[in-house]
């Protein structure tokens, strides 16, 4: 099977307005489709997406007066399923270290409270929250990938972390 990139990630938010602002104002992503979905069992769901680049997009819903959607669940998803802040979390490309280092110091314009930037040896991220606490990343690739950016696949302690039953 061929993958063609991402289309959209869904995404839920309990404030439109607030998620707008930041996704365009702050993050320089422009509307694409706004959408009001009038579900079965009653109440409206507003779903706007918003382009990421290269024609993928972030799309995000919001549930007004739907049965049995309860209004107060985690839009930040990690809290939710009890796990640590940046486990689940979206990272969005800088083209290059310059690019990066740019992009940190406008979120800090904006009073978002951003990382430092973090060096992962393949690879440099920055990494900051939006009005959902979603956990976000702008990451750069600064090394050509090649094989013995795999060789962990085949390491002892790889294998020796496998899960015998998955269960999937």
């Amino acid at each position: 099977m061929a993958n063609h990139g991402i289309h959209h990630l869904g995404l839920a938010t309990h404030d439109m307005e607030a998620t707008q602002d930041f996704y365009e104002r702050v993050l320089g992503f422009t509307a694409r489709v706004g959408d009001v979905i009038s579900p079965q069992p009653g109440g409206a769901i507003r779903h706007l997406f918003l382009d990421a680049g290269n024609g993928e997009m972030i799309a995000f819903m919001e549930f007004n007066d739907v049965p049995g959607m309860p209004e107060d669940f985690d839009t930040g998803l990690n809290r939710g399923l009890g796990i640590r802040g940046g486990v689940m979390h979206f990272a969005f490309k800088a083209l290059d270290e310059t690019d990066l280092a740019a992009r940190r110091q406008s979120l800090i314009e904006h009073q978002v409270e951003v990382s430092e930037v973090v060096d992962h040896g393949w690879c440099k991220s920055i990494y900051f929250s939006d009005p959902n606490k979603l956990q976000l990343e702008f990451c750069v690739v600064t090394e050509e990938l090649d094989q013995t950016h795999l060789d962990d696949l085949k390491s002892d302690v790889w294998r020796s972390l496998e899960r015998k039953e998955t269960g999937i």
